[in-house]
């Protein structure tokens, strides 16, 4: 059994979809299933024990041709340029989830969700139960790499960790009306009882300074990792603090707590999987989203 994915991007999206993955081998143990990414997020896709072939999205269409016979492709994204992937692939069957948009419907067919999969992560597996596979819960199967935690570990220290628990906060997000005020996140992480760590994009260091500085000695992490690395770091938090960005789902998929902030997602679909009771929908208080961090602390 050949299986071909096409789920390119973004972070957050893709790991919300790796539990295709781990649903298909469930039903099918034996079978080879490659993925189709973008360079960017390959790290990612690396660290999914449910997949065994990870290819960068490849420039001409007849690559994918070249990859052989399938039985299965599906594609997770929706867009024309996943979509033309699965369109060219030598595949028997070929399935798309459900929200297909730019013309993606003319290469694949249509999976509905069912109508309890209320999250984006079961409108995901529904696809692989359209197929055959059955999962009650899904499962991501996602574990960083030891060269990169090793790699993290020493960021850390270098960066002034003592090696104790910390809390991981991300208050950057794609876009700024996602983002909880910086001054909040400066006043939760002066009230928290754990160190504090900051991380971030790169291109959003500017905007996080504020919060990489604040009053108190908070481990400034902020474009200083790798896709892999982030995975490393996610792993090695005691509690993982964030909006509707892709360390927060990083956070669930690594079966960490999370609580997520939410200006503007509906929390029912973009929550960190499992973890709705966690979140907040709105502009939650200093003091509710501390509150809600130290009850979750080990």
């Amino acid at each position: 059994m050949r299986i071909l994915v096409s789920r390119l991007s973004a972070l957050g999206d893709v790991v919300c979809s790796l539990p295709v993955a781990i649903s298909l081998k469930s039903l099918w143990p034996d079978c080879n299933l490659t993925w189709l990414i973008d360079r960017r997020f390959r790290s990612i896709v690396e660290c999914c024990t449910g997949v065994d072939q990870v290819i960068e999205r490849p420039k001409k269409l007849q690559a994918v041709r070249d990859l052989g016979q399938f039985d299965v492709a599906i594609d997770l994204q929706g867009l024309l340029k996943s979509g033309l992937l699965v369109g060219f692939s030598r595949a028997r069957q070929k399935l798309g989830y459900h929200w297909q948009r730019e013309g993606s419907w003319l290469f694949s067919q249509r999976v509905l969700p069912d109508a309890t999969s209320n999250h984006i992560v079961d409108q995901y597996v529904d696809v692989a139960r359209a197929i055959g596979a059955s999962t009650d819960r899904a499962e991501f199967g996602l574990f960083p790499k030891p060269e990169d935690v090793d790699s993290v570990r020493i960021k850390l220290f270098e960066g002034g960790w003592d090696g104790s628990p910390f809390i991981l906060a991300n208050p950057g997000a794609g876009w700024l009306t996602k983002r909880w005020s910086p001054s909040k996140y400066v006043e939760f992480t002066q009230r928290s009882s754990l160190p504090c760590v900051i991380m971030g994009a790169k291109s959003e260091r500017d905007a996080l300074a504020e919060v990489v500085k604040g009053e108190v000695r908070n481990i400034d992490m902020v474009g200083k990792t790798s896709i892999g690395e982030l995975v490393a770091l996610v792993s090695l938090c005691s509690v993982c603090v964030g909006g509707d960005t892709g360390s927060t789902h990083l956070g669930a998929a690594l079966a960490k707590p999370t609580v997520g902030i939410y200006t503007l997602t509906r929390l029912e679909r973009s929550c960190p999987y499992g973890q709705i009771d966690n979140c907040f929908q709105g502009d939650p208080s200093v003091n509710d989203v501390h509150r809600k961090v130290e009850s979750l602390m080990p």
